[in-house]
C-alpha cells in the first residue's frame, strides 16, 4: 500500500451555540480535511482545525504546509513502513504542529487499515468506549447556569466551565454552576491563560473557602509562563492541569521535571500527531503523572483520533475532553466511532472507519 496522493477538502458545520472563550468567539467548525490516497484504493482521512491564536496555524499556512512541503515528501512511501512516514512528516519543517498532526492521523488511518484493525487495537487495544466531558462556554451567569443543567439533563456527569475574562465574576460564574449541579457532575475549570499566577491563586482560595469542589483547573496563567503555572499548583488544592504549556515532548519534560503541574493535556495539534502524543502519554507515566486527551474545535475525523489514542492508553489518559462532536449541529461523518452525548464508542472496523463525510468542499491546489 503506498501513498499516491494527497488531497485537501474544507468542512465547515455549524455549533449549536456559540463556543466562547477567553481568547475567541467560534460559531462554527471550519477545518480542513486531509485525504491521503493509495495504489490499493484505500484512502486515508486526517483533519486540521484553524487556530490562529493557539497554535498560530490558519487556513492558508495549513494548506501551504501540506501541500507544498509535507506531500512531495511522503509520495511513493509505503504505508507499512510507518516510522519512516512519521520521521519525514516531523522533520518537514520546524513547528506547523497542526499540519503535521493532521497527516498522521490519516497515515495512522491507512496503517490500521493495512493491518485490517481499528486503530485502538494496533495502539495497543482495550475497551472501546470512553466519556467525555462537555464545554460550558463563557457567557453571562444565567446563560451558563442554564447550559449546565441542559448539559447534566443529556447525561454529561462533568462539565467544563471556560472562564478568565474577569476574576470577579469569574468567580461568581463558578459558584452559580456549582450550586445548580452540586451532586450530579464534576467540574473542570477553564481559564483559558486568562489569569496571572496571583489571581489564579486568589480565584481558587476563594472557591475553596467557599466548598466548591472542581476536579481541576485548567492553564491558569500564560502558557509560556512554566514558573507562573508551578506557583499556581504549589498553592492550591485543586489539581492544575497544564494546556498551552505542554505543546510538545520537551516541554512536558520540562513541566514533569519542575513539578509545575499535576495533569498534562494532550491535544494531537498541539503535539504534532499521534506519534508524539503517544511520546507524552508514555513519559508522564513514567512520572506517575495522569494525562487528558482533548481537542481544538474539531469535527469527528480528528477527535475520533483521539479517542482511538485515549482508549489504547488508558492507564496513563485518565480524563478526556473531546466534545467538538455534541458542540456541532450535526456530525458529517459517517465513521465507525459513534458520539452519544456524554458516551463515545468505537467499532470494529479498520483505522478510523470513516466511510463518507457529507458536505466536504475539495480544494484546488498548485
Amino acid at each position: 500500500m503506498k501513498i499516491t496522493d494527497i488531497k485537501l477538502g474544507m468542512l465547515r458545520v455549524p455549533l449549536k451555540t456559540p463556543f466562547k472563550t477567553a481568547l475567541r468567539s467560534v460559531d462554527a467548525i471550519e477545518d480542513i480535511i486531509v485525504l491521503i490516497e493509495t495504489d490499493s484504493g484505500h484512502v486515508g482521512y486526517g483533519e486540521v482545525p484553524q487556530t490562529a491564536v493557539i497554535t498560530g496555524d490558519t487556513h492558508g499556512s495549513i494548506v501551504f504546509a501540506i501541500d507544498r512541503i509535507i506531500k512531495p515528501r511522503l509520495l511513493g512511501m509505503d504505508v507499512a513502513d510507518l516510522n519512516g512516514i512519521v520521521r519525514s512528516i516531523q522533520a518537514s519543517m520546524e513547528h506547523n504542529t497542526s499540519p503535521k498532526a493532521g497527516v498522521e492521523i490519516a497515515v495512522y488511518d491507512l496503517w490500521a487499515q493495512l493491518y485490517n484493525a481499528p486503530l485502538y487495537k494496533m495502539l495497543g487495544g482495550g475497551d472501546p468506549v470512553i466519556d467525555t466531558n462537555i464545554t460550558i462556554s463563557v457567557d453571562y451567569i444565567d446563560k451558563m447556569v442554564g447550559d449546565s443543567i441542559s448539559a447534566v439533563e443529556r447525561g454529561f456527569e462533568t462539565l467544563k466551565i471556560k472562564v478568565g475574562k474577569d476574576m470577579g465574576l469569574d468567580i461568581e460564574r463558578v459558584k452559580a454552576i456549582h450550586a445548580a449541579v452540586d451532586g450530579r457532575a464534576l467540574l473542570r475549570l477553564d481559564a483559558n491563560q486568562g489569569w496571572t499566577p496571583k489571581e489564579a491563586v486568589y480565584a481558587m482560595n476563594k472557591l475553596e473557602d467557599a466548598g466548591v469542589a472542581l476536579e481541576l483547573l485548567e492553564q491558569p496563567v500564560k502558557g509560556s509562563d512554566v514558573a507562573g503555572l508551578k506557583y499556581v499548583s504549589d498553592r492550591v488544592l485543586t489539581p492544575v492541569m497544564a494546556d498551552e504549556s505542554a505543546f510538545g515532548v520537551i516541554d512536558v519534560i520540562e513541566l514533569l521535571q519542575m513539578r509545575a503541574a499535576d495533569i498534562i493535556n494532550i491535544k494531537l495539534m498541539k503535539c504534532g500527531g499521534i506519534s508524539n502524543a503517544i511520546r507524552i502519554a508514555d513519559i508522564s507515566a513514567s512520572y506517575g503523572i495522569e494525562c487528558m486527551i482533548g481537542c481544538m474545535l474539531e469535527s469527528s475525523i480528528s477527535v475520533a483520533a483521539g479517542a482511538h489514542l485515549g482508549v489504547a492508553k488508558r492507564s496513563t489518559i485518565t480524563k478526556a475532553d473531546l466534545d467538538g462532536p455534541s458542540l456541532s449541529a450535526y456530525d458529517p461523518v459517517d465513521g465507525n466511532v459513534t458520539f452519544n452525548e456524554a458516551e463515545i464508542s468505537i467499532g470494529d472496523a479498520p483505522g478510523l472507519g470513516i466511510r463518507a463525510i457529507r458536505g466536504l468542499e475539495m480544494i484546488e491546489v498548485g
